[in-house]
């Protein structure tokens, strides 16, 4: 592959050992000038001896025969354009292509594949659907360059920028991410035979963008809390563990406790699993071997996990691939696990943060009961108020800012894949856009799909399988006028209390 180091000269600011390859677009080098200096390629003029870079082709530019260290004259400033307003023209749908007609029907702009690029499309897409990540990034005022490559840096400006070009609309091309994930990560960089780059797994994906964005945007302050996270991440996305561990071969040992964090759960599938509650419990409950000082050897504890700290949003990750030495591959598991579309978490927690969601839970369980009495007066009402004012309640636990103060969430968005193993396929993100109404976003292709068409993700066979699970909040929505009174949530704890005890005692 013919690739050469050259200097880069911007302004007083000198890069030296820039690597260029002439086999590749032009806009990837200059996907990779953006990373070291923060100006966008539409404003990029990148001149070596007095020829100027195109975008679509190297043409004559004396780079192929350049010795090492050859002179490459970078011009443009890092200030964003003003945009001008256009003249805009009626325009009927029939008319329209498939971005025109994405942007009238009020759809999400999809990304284009860049070739095996539908793992970080995907990703993106599912991301983008959590409104307080949205904000943090919007709110980091920070840009690349400055000398230096800092990974978290630059993937962190990167996808702020993307999520900017794309909320207005119609399709877009995520080159400068892609650089400089590649850039940070070069094994999303392999190719395989012909040079063509090679499909990578999304989930690794997702897991190392998240790693990158913990690192750069700052937690949301809460006066007087006692859990501070220190990234916006932690604050949103983390749980902690609350594990304990006993040696089954010395009953005479006292258990051992701590506190692991997680950003998210793993449903591991077995012949057994066929719901995505069981393989999550599977997962807290196991077997490991560890030194054992009563012993003084190895031997087998039994590690058992509840989760004390329950995020906003829940991320969740179905262990599909496994390797198989035979045929040097990451093989697929095709299982048909099922999934809830309303997810409760509650059994999965320790009977301390049980306690601490049970005032709202009883306040859903108020609201739905106050809703199936007041049904037959609704029907009487007049067509004009079938509209109510509704009030949002906070879902997160009094002095801990992005935590879940009910256990319920809401599935919000869904990462498939479609093939037989994580190196080959085809990556999608599925994302809810009202409550019956989801989208399916296949690259640049994006397409109204229903809540059925989801619940069919659950795996079985060729069709597109659920890979990771997001899960929001469940909003609290009380009706304006409709009281939930304190007292009758603390009834309403006293009859949960009551129903878990006899239930645990049968």
């Amino acid at each position: 592959m013919p690739s050469y180091k050259v200097k880069v000269k911007w302004g007083k600011e000198m890069f030296p050992d820039v690597e260029v390859n002439t086999e590749e677009d032009p806009l990837l080098f200059k996907a990779q000038l953006f990373a070291l200096t923060g100006v966008q390629p539409n404003r990029q003029k990148v001149m070596v001896k007095g020829m100027t870079l195109k975008d679509s082709e190297w043409g004559n530019l004396p780079l192929k025969d350049a010795s090492i260290g050859a002179m490459v004259l970078l011009m443009g400033s890092k200030e964003e354009d003003v945009p001008s307003e256009p003249a805009v023209k009626p325009v009927f749908m029939e008319d329209m292509n498939e971005s025109e007609l994405a942007t009238a029907m009020d759809l999400p702009a999809g990304l284009t594949n860049l070739g095996n690029t539908c793992y970080l499309n995907a990703t993106v897409q599912c991301l983008k659907t959590v409104p307080e990540l949205r904000d943090g990034l919007q709110n980091f005022e920070a840009s690349v360059g400055g000398g230096s490559f800092v990974p978290s840096q630059s993937i962190t400006v990167a996808l702020r920028d993307l999520y900017a070009m794309m909320d207005r609309g119609a399709s877009f091309s995520p080159l400068i991410l892609l650089q400089v994930l590649r850039l940070a990560f070069p094994r999303f960089a392999e190719k395989g035979a012909g040079g063509v780059y090679m499909q990578q797994d999304a989930n690794e994906c997702w897991t190392e963008l998240i790693r990158m964005l913990q690192q750069k945007l700052p937690s949301k302050p809460v006066e007087g809390a006692k859990y501070q996270p220190k990234s916006l991440i932690e604050q949103y996305f983390g749980g902690k563990f609350e594990v304990e561990y006993k040696c089954n071969e010395a009953t005479e040992e006292e258990p051992t406790r701590s506190e692991e964090d997680f950003l998210q759960l793993s449903c591991f599938i077995s012949q057994d699993v066929r719901y995505m509650l069981s393989g999550l419990r599977s997962k807290l409950q196991e077997h490991i071997t560890k030194n054992s000082p009563t012993l003084g050897r190895d031997a087998v504890y039994t590690k058992t996990s509840k989760i004390s700290r329950l995020p906003a949003y829940l991320t969740v990750q179905f262990v599909r691939f496994y390797y198989k030495e035979r045929e040097s591959v990451n093989a697929k598991i095709l299982k048909d696990v099922k999934f809830p579309m309303e997810f409760d978490a509650v059994e999965l927690c320790t009977q301390e943060l049980q306690d601490k969601l049970a005032p709202m839970r009883d306040r859903f369980k108020q609201l739905e009961d106050k809703k199936v009495e007041e049904q037959l007066n609704l029907k009487d009402k007049k067509a004009g108020d079938s509209k109510i004012k509704t009030r949002k309640e906070p879902y997160w636990l009094e002095n801990d800012l992005g935590s879940n103060n009910s256990g319920y969430y809401t599935l919000q968005a869904v990462l498939t894949h479609r093939g037989r193993s994580s190196s080959s396929g085809h990556y999608v993100g599925w994302v809810r856009q009202s409550d019956n109404t989801w989208l399916m976003c296949d690259d640049d292709k994006v397409t109204p799909v229903s809540a059925e068409d989801i619940l069919k993700l659950s795996g079985g066979g060729d069709w597109h399988c659920a890979y990771v699970l997001l899960y929001g909040p469940r909003i609290l929505e009380i009706p304006e006028g409709m009281d939930l009174s304190p007292a009758e949530a603390e009834k309403g704890v006293e009859k949960m209390e009551t129903e878990n005890t006899s239930s645990t005692q049968q």
